[in-house]
């Protein structure tokens, strides 16, 4: 199985004083209004430092944004960073107001098309890695009564063929992220999950030549019994409904950057947000209100 797709825009550090809280803050070029310095982290080798994305922060030429190299899956590096940040803060003993986990990873693939290498290193980013994260900043988070956000995905909600790598995962962060706001709520800190819904679109992560390459491999990687007992013709079907899939997604993030603003600024942040369109809002209400025999008929059978 070949290694994952990183996500283009992987982790995000909101510093801010508390205070600063019911200014606004646009998520634009103006988002260095309302006395916060934001700290974009990527997830990513060294050579990838001079990206577009990383260009694009740090030609706004801002004292508030900084964008610093950081590996999710190294505690060594997340406990740099953490000591980067606390030298930034003004009065560290005051805290850190927000922190938003989105470093993640995504493939696809059935089960028996799946190496249990790959289960291992999609978890290590978008499970092991928010844990990771979540848990160096909590004591500076605590500090201000702050924020953590993370970001799931409707496939945390809901599973769905051949993603199981994902959605264990981002199972995995909603049953974490829950779990960490009952505990920090007498602490004061709040913790929100935005679930994201089909943004594969705008996030270029895919493309037809991408899905190929990786169908291809993958089924060159496949044990010699599961290719004969599945065939090429099944296989390739599966395939062509991954490319419909990412074909289908939205071009338009704003709704993800509206909630993740909301969480960081709001003075009651909702415990979870759902930006996505209106089929899929409906297809996860069907399938975690509804019994499963039912919301299997319709969506998966």
């Amino acid at each position: 199985m070949p290694s994952p797709d990183r996500d283009p825009v992987l982790q995000l550090l909101v510093v801010s004083k508390p205070q600063a809280l019911a200014r606004p803050w646009p998520w634009s070029s103006d988002w260095r209004q309302g006395g916060k310095e934001v700290v974009d982290q990527q997830l990513s080798p060294p050579q990838d430092k001079g990206d577009a994305g990383v260009k694009e922060l740090d030609g706004l030429k801002s004292d508030r944004l900084r964008t610093v190299q950081l590996n999710v899956c190294k505690s060594e590096e997340v406990e740099k960073v953490v000591e980067t940040v606390r030298s930034s803060l003004e009065d560290p003993e005051k805290g850190l107001w927000g922190l938003v986990n989105n470093a993640g990873i995504s493939t696809f693939g059935e089960v028996e098309f799946t190496s249990m290498e790959t289960y291992k290193e999609v978890a290590e980013v978008n499970l092991w890695g928010t844990v990771r994260m979540t848990k160096s900043f909590l004591p500076l988070i605590r500090r201000a009564k702050g924020r953590v956000v993370n970001i799931s995905s409707m496939l945390g909600r809901m599973a769905n063929p051949a993603r199981s790598p994902y959605c264990i995962t981002k199972f995995g962060v909603e049953a974490f992220s829950d779990c960490l706001r009952y505990e920090m709520h007498p602490l004061g800190v709040k913790v929100s999950v935005v679930e994201p819904g089909n943004f594969i679109a705008a996030t270029s992560l895919y493309s037809p030549e991408r899905i190929q390459a990786i169908a291809d491999k993958m089924w060159h990687e496949l044990p010699e019994v599961v290719r004969q007992d599945y065939g090429r013709k099944y296989f390739d079907e599966k395939i062509a409904k991954m490319e419909t899939y990412c074909n289908s997604g939205s071009t338009d993030t704003s709704p993800v950057i509206s909630a993740v603003t909301h969480a960081l600024t709001s003075a009651s942040p909702y415990t979870r947000y759902h930006p996505m369109d209106y089929y899929w809002w409906l297809r996860m209400q069907v399938m975690t209100h509804l019994p499963a025999a039912v919301s299997d008929r319709i969506y998966i059978h």
